[in-house]
């Protein structure tokens, strides 16, 4: 596990960003992505009765939407333990297996970085 201190400044910057979604929007999940050129999208966990999509899943379909063709990196805050398998296969549609994707708890803090592979 790596100390948040030891992330590079455009990595906390995502985790902060999906960390004041989760917060803002009261919702179970946070995320954030950064796509090749530097822009980021932050989303929420979607639970509406005929659309459910996880936080990082929606971050993904954001990017997508405004014209992202691949990504550096993405970022999940809650308080799960792991990222889910569907939240890795959209990050690795879209960006290719080896994409960093960091898990961080509620307080922002680094629990893990997994490849979206």
């Amino acid at each position: 596990m790596t100390q948040s201190t030891d992330l590079a400044p455009e990595d906390r910057k995502i985790i902060t960003l999906a960390r004041s979604v989760r917060a803002r929007n009261g919702v179970p999940e946070g995320a954030a992505v950064r796509d090749e050129t530097g822009r980021t999208y932050a989303a929420g966990t979607v639970a509406l009765e005929s659309l459910k999509l996880s936080a990082l899943q929606t971050a993904v379909a954001m990017a997508v939407a405004s014209g992202a063709t691949s990504l550096e990196a993405a970022a999940v805050v809650g308080d799960a333990d792991a990222v889910a398998d569907a939240d890795r296969a959209a990050v690795r549609d879209l960006a290719g297996p080896r994409t960093p994707v960091l898990l961080a708890g509620p307080d922002g803090g680094l629990r893990a970085t997994v490849t979206a592979g």
